[in-house]
């Protein structure tokens, strides 16, 4: 097994995160933090890779919420293809049994020193004891926001957008903002829908979704509505689909907000 402490290249990675926004956020701040990643859209799409022979990661970070292959099945199916640490990442707090079947968790946004953090320990704590039941790993701060109105927010997170500027080109930092604008344009539309159609559960999954992408790249406003959409109660009774259609009002103002700051920050 890779061992982080005694090396001075930091690991290869294999990324898989189905929110292409949170992918492509996350792996563009750890491979600019000097990383190797690999990136995988879906757990079946990872384990197609592993199986290709075209990477062979030192650590896997998986999302804990994805369609499909996913949480313990797909550990099983990492740690029989691998011998990579296993670290479950999500927006939200994970079953503890994912948690505890993983060897390590990340709660987004999380940023490189994090996961880094977090591989040393996990290394400290096999050289102390040979074998660790299960690796309780809590590489995030502070977890779930109280609901509230997102309007005291700011656009973006000023350190997140200061961090980025300091890792890579202004014409990348646009790059990754122009996605984020173009995805939740996109998420925005579908939401739409699932709310015309009732359909809370799928509302509570693009709120995740939104909140996991726009949470990495420091979108604040965005990502506590896409937070208050998923904490929303499954049973579609009493004015929870109102409310998630004010949400949906807000979110759009978000929206316009955000396209504001990147044509006048990034004069696009």
């Amino acid at each position: 097994m890779f061992n982080f402490a005694r090396e001075r290249q930091l690991p290869t990675l294999l990324l898989i995160d189905d929110d292409m926004v949170s992918r492509e956020v996350t792996a563009t701040l750890l491979t600019m933090s000097g990383y190797s990643v690999h990136t995988a859209e879906d757990g079946t799409a990872s384990v197609e890779l592993l199986d290709s022979g075209n990477c062979a990661p030192d650590a896997i970070l998986m999302d804990a919420q994805m369609p499909g292959l996913s949480g313990e099945s797909l550990i099983t199916e990492l740690r029989a293809r691998s011998r990579a640490v296993v670290v479950a990442m999500s927006g939200s707090n994970a079953p503890q049994e994912l948690v505890a079947t993983a060897d390590g968790f990340l709660l987004k946004p999380f940023g490189a020193e994090a996961l880094q953090q977090l591989l040393k320990e996990r290394v400290a704590r096999a050289d102390a004891s040979a074998a660790s039941d299960s690796a309780a790993a809590n590489g995030g701060g502070a977890g779930s926001s109280s609901p509230g109105s997102a309007v005291n927010e700011p656009v973006v997170k000023a350190a997140t957008l200061a961090r980025l500027r300091e890792m890579m080109p202004e014409s990348a930092v646009r790059e990754i903002y122009a996605a984020v604008v173009a995805d939740l344009n996109r998420r925005l539309t579908v939401l739409e829908a699932a709310i015309a159609a009732g359909d809370v559960a799928q509302v509570r999954s693009i709120g995740h979704a939104i909140k996991g992408g726009c949470g990495m790249a420091g979108a604040l406003q965005a990502a506590r509505l896409g937070s208050l959409l998923e904490a929303l109660p499954l049973e579609p009774k009493g004015n929870h689909l109102d409310n998630s259609a004010d949400l949906l009002r807000d979110l759009r103002a978000a929206l316009d907000d955000l396209e504001r700051m990147l044509n006048s920050e990034f004069q696009v």
